[in-house]
């Protein structure tokens, strides 16, 4: 089980985040109104990972400052959004009160969220729990969120990318750590708790808890994408060659 201090740990390190990007940054990606996945903005009009989420009861886990959550919300969808990063939630709310666009902010990590059993129709995450909390405790929560036949869609980080990190430094074009030990991911001068797996791993947790794997998208940047300006540890060269993220998508059997 997941113990407490990476929690806070976490908290900690987007509360710092909060003050140097997320915040600054939050009006312009609540005004896009087009949902896009990843630094690199992969469009969902052409991944088509959610379908039509009009009247679909919707929770976003790790949620930061909600701007997908606000997104979904203008497309029709009940949403909820859920992060343990008080900062985060009160840029949030600051951005409900200047767009108008309202709906449920819940204070809580991933890996327990209080809301009951069988509450939505789709959970996702775009980093936010799929990177931050620990997968043996959030996707078991997230089945429990879902109704039956509910879907799962989360984007992180791969794997790949993950083992071409040196410590300190942008991603590189060699292997820098071993694939077989990626579950806690921790960085030089940076006190926060990243969690990651490979891929039969997430294949058999995903299997274990209930879910039942629809697709697996791997993310290229297109030929026009430029290095992001602040998680500019990927450049966008290299995240043309090889998946920087990716998405996963699944359903509550």
């Amino acid at each position: 089980m997941t113990s407490p201090e990476p929690i806070a740990a976490n908290i900690a390190a987007w509360t710092k985040r909060n003050a140097e990007y997320t915040d600054p940054s939050a009006a312009r990606a609540w005004a896009s109104t087009e949902v896009r996945w990843g630094k690199f903005g992969g469009p969902e009009a052409e991944l088509d990972v959610l379908g039509d989420v009009s009247g679909l009861d919707v929770v976003e886990l790790g949620c930061g400052t909600a701007f997908m959550s606000a997104r979904l919300a203008r497309l029709g969808a009940r949403v909820v959004g859920v992060d343990p990063t008080p900062a985060q939630l009160e840029t949030a709310r600051r951005m409900q009160r200047e767009t108008g666009i309202e709906f449920p902010l819940v204070e809580a990590p991933g890996e327990a969220v209080p809301l009951p059993d069988a509450s939505f129709d789709l959970a996702i995450s775009e980093h936010g729990a799929a990177a931050w909390a620990d997968p043996h405790r959030w996707l078991p929560e997230a089945h429990r969120l879902l109704r039956p036949g509910g879907r799962l869609a989360f984007l992180h980080t791969s794997p790949l990318a993950y083992c071409c990190f040196p410590a300190v430094g942008q991603v590189t074009e060699q292997l820098q750590r071993s694939y077989f030990d990626l579950h806690r991911v921790s960085w030089p001068g940076d006190d926060g708790v990243e969690y990651q797996l490979g891929h039969g791993e997430w294949i058999a947790l995903l299997c274990e808890t209930g879910f039942a794997i629809e697709r697996l998208i791997e993310l290229q940047a297109p030929e026009s994408a430029v290095t992001h300006a602040y998680y500019s540890d990927v450049p966008a060269e290299w995240a043309r060659r090889w998946p920087d993220e990716e998405i996963w998508v699944a359903w509550k059997a």
